[in-house]
């Protein structure tokens, strides 16, 4: 994604990042998360595991506008909550492979470049 921009939650799979920021107090973690959110122009999730806190986000992200694409990898006895399937504000896309995860989020940021008057990633 940093070929587009700016990644703000790089720590996110990264075990030495992660590790660093574990010092850190609920608050600040707290604080840190909506800082980012705030400063963020679109907001991409991946929503395949259930986590309470990233669907906290997902509603912020609504109530403040953002653009925002949620990745899910199908998973046979489970399902995507109705709450962001079913959501408006919320492009949703399935996937199967990184590839695909990669075609999902250039696809998305160049409708949003389009959209702001720009030209197609």
């Amino acid at each position: 994604m940093r070929q587009y921009g700016e990644v703000l939650t790089e720590h996110v799979g990264n075990k030495y990042l992660s590790d660093m920021w574990e010092k850190m107090s609920s608050r600040e973690i707290y604080d840190r998360d909506m800082t980012w959110l705030s400063s963020a122009d679109v907001i991409v999730a991946d929503v395949t595991v259930t986590s309470l806190w990233v669907w906290y986000e997902l509603g912020s992200a609504v109530e403040q506008k953002k653009p925002i694409l949620c990745l899910y990898k199908p998973e046979e006895g489970k399902s995507l909550s109705a709450m962001i399937d079913g959501s408006p504000w919320v492009v949703v896309r399935n996937y199967q492979t990184l590839d695909e995860v990669k075609w999902h989020i250039k696809e998305f940021l160049s409708v949003i470049a389009i959209r702001l008057g720009g030209e197609a990633i």
